[in-house]
């Protein structure tokens, strides 16, 4: 009976990921997620609370109950995946056909890679047993079911960084299965030569397969190096204690905006470069955030989890556990709540085992982000801000402005709200508190579009200096946007603020620059540029 209590939950806890989904608020937002999640962590630790009230014998232990959940997760997620391949359901992106139950297909392959390992463990395990009850006939065939459609699907997702993770984790928890450690010392000491050859072979195959990954994507993965690039440059300046929880944003578009400012970039560079929300290597975005010593912790914390589950033989666990670490390396899991929490319970099966005092702490813990994200999830002033957004798309500023008002205590640590309401107080020419909420934003979002109406602001105030100064800033920070160039050879041409030189350089970049994508917005520009220039 306990162990039913402590299934459901880990059940209701991990579910989060694959049913908390909301029509109410915009594609990708996480509030709801948050909102869910604080719910289901309460139910999380009442239910272990209430087994450990009813626990007498540990029959089922809590990394067992994980491992399961998951990988009956995984089958849940694999078939969504599956349907959405064949058009039996919809995707949760415009741009892309399998999403699962996420918002990317990036993100819901990284999670099916990270239950890979889990099936295949418990899948050579049940195999190795020749006389199986009904009940591990039913988990062979389960494990060996939902590896299978994770087979199937994970390439369909294109996710290079969940192809490595699946089989990484994959060859380690296979490897760890037939004892390849020890094998190999034995095959080394009998035959050196031929271990040394094989690890030449070895490694031009990987050397070969990683270049091939690269070239399958090859600007995604020049993106990917410039963005950590960035993000290492931003660690520099602030090696010890970083920049601060929630500050990844505003130190990469300060520390991109230094580096193209220089003028020594490559046009690859320049093509690639974005405003990222992420770092996409968890590893850079802890240490950007939170400082090199805290990532060394956080390291040492995982590794001695992993450490001990690989010591109390849960490898499927700590398979899981490094699936997810390869992943993290090129993406952002941590930065979607379900996985994150997904993670932690991994970590936590690594430890907890059978032990009733470790498990007690780590339901404490959960109890902690529980709490907060029940309390700052902002599910309803997001609900609330999503309704709005439709008259700020219509154009119906006045009446987007009072209800931006409104949520403004609220959503104060929102880049995009910021944004829209600060450019919203720009079209009423109300300038001076548009570049109060602009420069609020900036703390929160690397978005170079915020420069440029903040220099339209300090323009129409006829503050010219000022103008040019952001106006400047926006081509630094993505000197490949023709935009800001464009409002420069305006702010050249105001008659009280004449700068020929300057106006024929600024206009000469509109005419011949490259547009990343050809549009119409771009045609008119070069239009208009051109009158001025007669």
């Amino acid at each position: 009976m306990a162990d039913v209590i402590t299934l459901t939950g880990v059940a209701a806890i991990l579910s989060v990921v694959v049913f908390a989904t909301s029509n109410d608020i915009p594609v990708g937002e996480m509030a709801y997620q948050k909102l869910w999640l604080g719910r289901m962590l309460f139910v999380f630790v009442a239910c272990c609370l209430l087994s450990f009230c009813l626990n007498r014998k540990n029959y089922l232990s809590f990394p067992s109950i994980v491992t399961w959940v998951l990988i009956v997760l995984g089958g849940m997620e694999a078939i969504w995946g599956l349907r959405q391949i064949y058009g039996l359901a919809v995707s949760n992106h415009s741009l892309y056909a399998l999403t699962g139950s996420f918002y990317n297909p990036g993100p819901y392959s990284g999670y099916l890679a990270m239950i890979f390992p889990l099936c295949l463990y418990e899948w050579l395990n049940l195999k190795e047993k020749t006389e199986r009850t009904w009940v591990e006939q039913g988990k062979y065939y389960i494990a060996l079911g939902v590896m299978l459609l994770i087979l199937c699907v994970l390439p369909a997702g294109m996710s290079r960084s969940a192809w490595i993770a699946a089989a990484i984790s994959g060859i380690w928890v296979y490897g760890m299965h037939v004892s390849w450690g020890s094998k190999l010392k034995e095959f080394g000491r009998k035959y050196k030569k031929k271990l040394v050859l094989a690890c030449i072979a070895g490694s031009v195959i990987i050397i070969v397969a990683g270049y091939a990954l690269f070239q399958l994507k090859a600007t995604s993965a020049n993106g990917r190096l410039f963005m950590w690039k960035i993000s290492s440059m931003a660690i520099a300046e602030s090696p010890l204690i970083g920049h601060g929880t929630g500050n990844f944003v505003s130190a990469y578009g300060r520390a991109q905006e230094s580096y193209f400012a220089n003028g020594e970039f490559s046009e690859t560079e320049e093509l690639v470069a974005g405003s990222p929300e992420y770092a996409f290597n968890e590893y850079l975005q802890v240490a950007m955030e939170y400082g090199i010593p805290f990532l060394l912790v956080v390291s040492l914390v995982i590794a001695f989890c992993l450490w001990k589950g690989s010591s109390e033989g849960r490898i499927g666990i700590c398979g899981g556990v490094i699936s997810f670490l390869v992943f993290a390396f090129s993406s952002y899991p941590m930065q979607i709540p379900g996985f994150a929490v997904t993670f932690y319970l991994l970590l936590a099966a690594c430890v907890i085992g059978r032990s009733k005092v470790i498990l007690f702490l780590f339901i404490s813990m959960m109890a902690l982000l529980g709490t907060y994200y029940w309390k700052n999830n902002q599910y309803a002033a997001c609900k609330d801000w999503y309704r709005s957004k439709m008259l700020y798309n219509i154009g119906a500023y006045q009446s987007a402005k009072e209800d931006y008002g409104k949520l403004y205590p609220e959503l104060a640590n929102r880049g995009a709200f910021l944004f829209e309401y600060g450019y919203s107080l720009h079209k009423l020419k109300e300038y001076d508190n548009s570049t109060r909420i602009l420069e609020e934003a900036m703390t929160h979002s690397n978005d170079p579009m915020i420069l440029n109406i903040i220099g339209k602001n300090y323009q129409a105030l006829g503050a010219y200096e000022k103008a040019e100064e952001y106006l400047i800033r926006s081509t630094h920070r993505l000197p490949g946007r023709i935009y800001p160039f464009y409002l420069l050879v305006k702010l050249y041409a105001e008659p009280e603020y004449c700068q020929p030189e300057k106006l024929k350089r600024a206009a000469e970049v509109v005419l011949t620059k490259e547009p990343k994508v050809q549009s119409t917005a771009v045609k008119e520009m070069r239009k208009e540029v051109k009158k001025l220039l007669k």
